[in-house]
């Protein structure tokens, strides 16, 4: 008998054997996860953005109010209105606002205020976190833990397009606020993270780094 408002958990056990060859698997591939600023202009379908917001929303958020909206953009007019944007405060960005301490662990990646993979990736898809929400009594309330639940939503989309074969990058121009302005967003959405998406060029490159090691990001405490 269940709880009015619950239904059962639909889980089945794995074998232990079955659980370590889908953690090894999974690993193998999330090690291959790179960034990649060097976009193919290669149509992606509609249905696989679809998929991939979907596999996002299903992360947890706080007391579930899913805190999040996905402005997925294909337009080629409204990327380049965002590149234009995107690249005018980059520009102040990198020549005003940086300090150096910024900068000593940016230049090993070649970055800078020239962003064309807003326009080259078939998809721009950008994050918005909302810090409200509207109530049934048609008064406006505040979410809870909303920075946290997207951030897990991100990851949850980043692995759902590395999954399928694309790639994406996590872009941050700073300050954001005239993605919503152009968007047309209301203003309690504040957008968190631009997402480009598509197949990388035949050309394209990624810094030769290495992540850290287990013993570097973990500690065990049996």
């Amino acid at each position: 008998m269940t709880e009015k408002g619950f239904i059962e958990l639909d889980w089945e056990e794995t074998s232990p054997q079955e659980m370590q060859h889908r953690s090894e698997q999974l690993l193998h591939l999330m090690q291959k996860r790179r960034t990649t600023r060097h976009f193919s202009t290669k149509d992606v379908s509609k249905e696989l953005i679809e998929d991939a917001i979907m596999c996002a929303g299903t992360a947890p958020s706080g007391a579930h109010l899913q805190p999040w909206t996905f402005v997925a953009i294909s337009s080629q007019s409204l990327k380049q209105k965002i590149r234009d944007a995107a690249e005018e405060e980059e520009r102040k960005t990198y020549s005003q606002r940086m300090p150096d301490a910024w900068k000593e662990v940016l230049d090993p990646l070649g970055t800078d205020a020239i962003k064309e993979h807003l326009t080259d990736a078939p998809w721009v898809i950008v994050l918005f976190r909302q810090s409200k929400r509207l109530r049934e009594n048609g008064e406006w309330g505040p979410t809870y833990y909303s920075t946290e639940s997207c951030g897990i939503a991100a990851g949850l989309f980043i692995h759902a397009i590395h999954n399928m074969g694309l790639v994406t990058l996590t872009h941050t121009p700073s300050p954001m606020g005239f993605l919503r302005d152009i968007l047309e967003r209301p203003e309690h959405e504040h957008a968190m993270l631009v997402l480009p998406v598509g197949y990388p060029n035949d050309a394209a490159m990624v810094p030769d780094i290495d992540r850290k090691r287990l013993d570097e990001i973990s500690i065990f405490i049996e």
